[in-house]
């Protein structure tokens, strides 16, 4: 895949502002126009929308037209608002609810990344929702599902463990699923950064980089971040831009692009005062990675306090609120985008690259994540206006794929400490 110069693409994860996701059970498209009018007034230009698993397909060889049909009517929607729509298929893990289907638990509990029959009805499912979507012109794709790696292994508490061959296994027959309903597509995975900062994990940062059309990373400074070193901090402004970059070290192409899928400002590590600001700093930050596609923020609207037993920072990530109202967070974005496609110049490359001394697996990842030693080494470079990306120890005599990415100059941790 080439690089583009186009300016990223800027939009929203969406959550309805009536019933959050709960919304598909009574499905009603006036509310849902009244979000998508909100979103659309914010210059945003694209969606990425949530069905419900255990919605969807209640029955492993079950999947209910009535859904599909109304997923349908929401792409419409968004499409009449200029409006392109990402959706998300194996719903999955959302907000701290888990959301799967009752074949797949309890009395028919099976692995869902290797039971043959889970994964079979898995590759139906989403080659019906591709298929449903396939025609209609602003369908971008699918993604296999929101952070279905959390399924894996800890700290999720019920864990379906597997190994990393067995992830890229599955990873790769749902894809081939995806293009088989819908060709051409943005078809993804997206895992939390655990795949990125998490020993051992089984989702690999190579599966991030390689597998599906584009990267996605999910960047969430309560992560530890925060905590470690403060919002304001320089950690807290380039996390998403740091995790963007980290991505390309395994990168099979030098240019595949990077999505943003998720970011966003949580209370109380971000203090509700300072949203904005760490809105403008992290979007400022993350639009001089080269070969980003685009940014997705978390989320469009405020989940509304009459839902209870959301962790508290769930309540108040929207950019508008349940009745519609922009939050400084929305304004800074709409500010961003704004500026972005009035004066786009693709950024400069990256050329200070710092050497990421793990194999190909990484199974001791927790170096890169906030706490880290090659983490801490990333952010002082950045600290001091370096601009810095990384690159594998094992690709650095690649002198082709350096000149390919621009990189001239090669840091080691030590040399940064």
């Amino acid at each position: 895949m080439t690089h583009s110069p186009a300016a990223p693409r800027f939009g929203v994860n969406y959550t309805p502002s009536r019933g959050w996701f709960h919304h598909w059970l009574d499905f009603d498209l006036d509310p849902v126009r009244r979000d998508l009018d909100a979103i659309a007034a914010l210059g945003l230009d694209h969606l990425r929308v949530f069905p419900l698993w255990p919605l969807f397909q209640p029955n492993r060889t079950l999947i209910r037209p009535r859904a599909l049909e109304q997923l349908a009517a929401l792409v419409d929607a968004a499409g009449e608002r200029g409006l392109d729509v990402a959706v998300d298929g194996l719903q999955g893990h959302l907000s701290s609810f888990d959301f799967l289907p009752s074949w797949t638990t309890t009395w028919h509990r099976r692995n869902l990344f290797t039971d043959p029959d889970v994964v079979g009805a898995q590759a139906a499912y989403l080659e019906a929702l591709a298929g449903a979507l396939a025609e209609r012109p602003n369908f971008l794709g699918l993604t296999v599902g929101n952070e279905v790696n959390q399924f894996s292994g800890d700290p999720h508490p019920d864990p379906d463990r597997i190994t990393p061959a067995q992830a890229a296994d599955w990873l790769t027959r749902l894809l081939a699923a995806c293009e088989r309903g819908a060709p051409g597509r943005l078809h993804l995975h997206a895992s939390y950064d655990a795949a990125f900062y998490q020993d051992d994990h089984p989702f690999t940062p190579a599966h991030s980089a390689r597998l599906g059309a584009v990267t996605a990373v999910h960047s969430w400074v309560f992560n530890g971040t925060a905590q470690r070193y403060g919002a304001d901090s320089v950690a807290g402004a380039q996390h998403a831009a740091y995790l963007v970059e980290l991505s390309k070290a395994w990168a099979g192409q030098p240019h595949r692009p990077v999505w943003l899928q998720e970011v966003g400002a949580p209370a109380p590590h971000v203090a509700a005062d300072r949203a904005g600001e760490f809105t403008r700093r992290t979007v400022a930050a993350v639009l001089d990675c080269p070969d980003l596609w685009g940014v997705t923020w978390w989320c469009s609207h405020d989940v509304d306090r009459s839902l209870a037993d959301f962790p508290e920072l769930e309540y108040s990530l929207g950019l508008l609120t349940t009745e519609q109202r922009v939050k400084p967070a929305g304004r800074a974005l709409a500010g961003a985008l704004a500026a972005a496609r009035d004066d786009w110049h693709p950024p400069r490359p990256r050329t200070t690259a710092l050497v990421l001394d793990l194999p190909d697996a990484a199974p001791k990842r927790s170096t890169c994540g906030p706490g880290g030693a090659f983490f801490e080494a990333f952010m002082r470079l950045a600290a001091d206006g370096a601009r810095p990306t990384v690159l594998l120890a094992e690709r650095v005599a690649d002198h082709a794929g350096l000149s390919a990415r621009g990189i001239t100059e090669i840091v080691t941790v030590e040399d940064v400490s």
